[in-house]
């Protein structure tokens, strides 16, 4: 379409042949600037875009995708599509590692009281600290397994409260659930959902949560759907983290999942629910839009 426009560019104006062959008129501008550009100099450019999707990469460890490098590029001021950013990863043999299928890890097979799913799936949240949403998932060491049990603001999904160690117990959710507790100070409005695992239901657990009226919210029986969110960290941080490592020694696996998620997905990470935001940058945008419609 722009070839033949070009060539009877003389003949009509370039307006009127876009809107009869159903074309933009940038369109056509931007492939004659391509066109009339030095070859060298679009090599350069090109090459100059595959060290910039290299940075992005492997400042992400090895974890991002095509969207997110893609993201990256924008920021700093890059035009370039997303076919393109994908196309130039594949030809360099940049990937991010699939993530793994979903394994049960908690025990729902007991008699404490179950209690009803109030968040049905509704994982959109307007405000912090309105849906916290916690699960357990395992990591292997050369030492045998850890566990991590994690507290997850739905609003920015911020990892806001966890804790690990080398047994699954009704003490591991507890300390992750008092250090989410001690960092955010919740009001009555708050929502704790979680599975139907016996580290939830346990008696010394729910007390917690009645201690500060946070109103209680379990999934339906096997259901991860009901939890996704939580599920899809945890799914991440394998992607991202465990499946990349080789831990020797369960210490050497607390220290980097402590730093993974304090210093890299909560600060750093882009998150395509948040608008390509990390948490962290998430939470920062909603306080200052507050702040600004006080003053205003």
């Amino acid at each position: 379409m722009y070839s033949f426009i070009h060539a009877h560019r003389e003949e009509h104006t370039v307006v009127k042949m876009c809107k009869v062959l159903g074309v933009s008129t940038s369109g056509y501008y931007k492939w004659v600037g391509d066109l009339e550009k030095d070859p060298s100099d679009k090599e350069a450019y090109r090459n100059e875009i595959k060290q910039k999707i290299k940075k992005s990469f492997h400042e992400s460890g090895g974890t991002y995708g095509s969207p997110r490098i893609h993201d990256d590029l924008v920021e700093w001021g890059y035009t370039v599509s997303l076919k393109t950013v994908a196309r130039l990863m594949s030809e360099m043999g940049l990937r991010a590692t699939p993530k793994e299928k979903y394994v049960v890890t908690t025990d729902s097979n007991h008699a404490f009281p179950i209690y009803s799913n109030l968040v049905k799936r509704e994982f959109h949240v307007e405000a912090p600290d309105r849906i916290w949403a916690t699960d357990i998932t395992y990591i292997r060491t050369l030492e045998g397994w850890v566990y991590l049990a994690t507290v997850m603001d739905l609003f920015s999904r911020k990892i806001i409260g966890w804790y690990i160690d080398s047994h699954m117990s009704k003490e591991l959710t507890i300390r992750a659930l008092e250090m989410a507790i001690i960092s955010r100070q919740p009001t009555e409005k708050l929502i704790h959902h979680s599975d139907r695992g016996s580290q939830y239901c346990s008696r010394d657990y729910i007390n917690k949560l009645d201690e500060r009226k946070i109103l209680i919210s379990m999934s339906g029986k096997g259901n991860p759907y009901d939890n996704a969110c939580i599920e899809s960290f945890h799914a991440t941080l394998k992607k991202d983290l465990i499946y990349r490592r080789r831990f020797k020694t369960r210490a050497e696996a607390i220290k980097a999942v402590n730093y993974y998620i304090s210093s890299f997905y909560n600060e750093k990470r882009k998150h395509s629910t948040l608008g390509y935001c990390s948490p962290n940058k998430f939470e920062r945008n909603y306080q200052q839009s507050k702040i600004k419609n006080l003053i205003s």
